[in-house]
């Protein structure tokens, strides 16, 4: 068999351009905004992780500009080499400090943090134990290690503590769960699982990617959220949402921090982050820490969207809790229905992301919305009733 012959049996992305409804890579021709200009058209932006709103923001371009003019386009090598930047290393230290842990490492990318972390961490007798809604980068940083990953069901303590009373007594385990789930938008039960992490003698990690910049203190994470943040024994984040940049990090105390360093092989082999990057994230985070009443705006639009849609029969996830997140699900059923929906949405002037298997059962396809701090509530019912009247039209409103 020729090797390239699963690349010509695939047809699902030719079979939805010939529909008409291929959801994916239209092109922007403006900021990530709340509103952009995407072939030729204006669209709502509901479909963006820029909880902040900063990317459009002039004090954070004007730090990656001064950036570039200072240290150039890029670091041309890894931090072991030549690629480090006085830069990278304040970003660390202001990191660490706002999140709450003794060290940080940052890692060029938010996937390749995960990649970098588990892999360095987890060794070949030691075990990871992961939420079955954990983001894709984590299942791929398990297989880079040399560890066993078992799973349990979503958010299901009894089925968590199910998992650990099968792992060895004498093994390294390590729990990993997102703190915002990405597509559900719901939250890690982070009290239940640091107390099984204790009881079965385990270590927790948590992926903050959707959790910085949104949930706790100020904005400082999932842990901050639940006053968990000095018995969660890693964090990692992105600064490709709430910090409007790219890249990501690991907080963690000195010993760990400075083991991954010299032995997570994503982060020594990789070129470190670019100076606009790094200065953009540096930016951002000084922005977020002088301005934390934006975190509340967030929850403040975050709820009034999903008190808009129940008043408009849209079905959604319902948020326990008293804190709002910023992703939204629109559960809408079958692929090509999901796929029709969000095409509907685009001609109509509003970007959602369809989210299709494996990532969900065939069954519950999803259009993932998320929203920002900058939205307006003006703009953000203009988007919702079209979104209701499309629903309406293919008769997915509720009673």
């Amino acid at each position: 068999m020729d090797l390239f012959d699963k690349c010509k049996n695939y047809k699902t992305a030719n079979d939805a351009r010939k529909m008409g409804i291929y959801p994916y890579f239209h092109k922007l021709e403006s900021k990530q905004d709340i509103a952009v200009t995407m072939e030729g058209k204006r669209r709502i932006m509901l479909g963006s992780n820029n909880y902040l709103g900063l990317t459009a923001n002039d004090e954070i371009i004007e730090a990656g500009k001064k950036a570039v003019e200072q240290y150039g386009t890029g670091c041309s090598g890894s931090r072991f080499l030549n690629g480090t930047l006085r830069m990278h290393v304040e970003l660390e230290k202001q990191l660490a400090e706002f999140v709450g842990y003794e060290d940080c490492v940052t890692f060029s990318t938010g996937f390749q943090t995960n990649l970098g972390i588990i892999s360095a961490v987890v060794g070949r007798n030691d075990y990871m134990i992961c939420d079955r809604e954990n983001h894709a980068s984590i299942y791929d940083g398990c297989k880079l290690s040399f560890g066993k990953m078992l799973r349990y069901k979503h958010n299901d303590m009894e089925d968590l503590e199910r998992v650990l009373k099968t792992v060895p007594e004498d093994a390294g385990k390590l729990i990993i769960t997102d703190g915002v789930f990405s597509m559900g938008g719901d939250i890690a039960k982070l009290p239940e699982i640091v107390e099984l992490a204790k009881k079965y003698g385990a270590r927790t990690m948590v992926d903050d990617a959707h959790g910085l910049g949104v949930l706790g203190e100020g904005g400082r994470g999932t842990a901050s959220y639940f006053g968990l943040t000095d018995q969660v024994d890693i964090t990692m984040g992105t600064f490709s949402k709430s910090l409007a940049s790219l890249g990501g990090y690991m907080v963690a105390n000195h010993v760990v921090a400075d083991y991954v360093r010299h032995n997570s092989r994503p982060f020594i082999f990789s070129a470190s982050i670019t100076p606009a990057s790094c200065a953009t994230a540096l930016a951002a985070l000084d922005y977020l820490r002088r301005n934390p009443q934006i975190v509340q705006r967030l929850n403040d639009i975050s709820r009034y969207v999903r008190e808009g849609m129940h008043k408009r029969r849209i079905r959604i996830r319902p948020q326990d809790g008293g804190w709002a997140t910023p992703i939204v699900p629109i559960y809408t059923s079958d692929l090509v229905t999901t796929l029709t929906i969000g095409k509907e949405l685009y001609d109509e002037g509003v970007f959602v992301n369809p989210v299709l298997p494996p990532a969900v059962a065939p069954s519950d396809c999803l259009l993932r919305t998320s929203y920002m701090a900058t939205h307006t509530e003006e703009i953000l019912d203009e988007a919702m009733d079209i979104i209701a009247r499309i629903l309406d039209k293919h008769g997915l409103l509720g009673e």
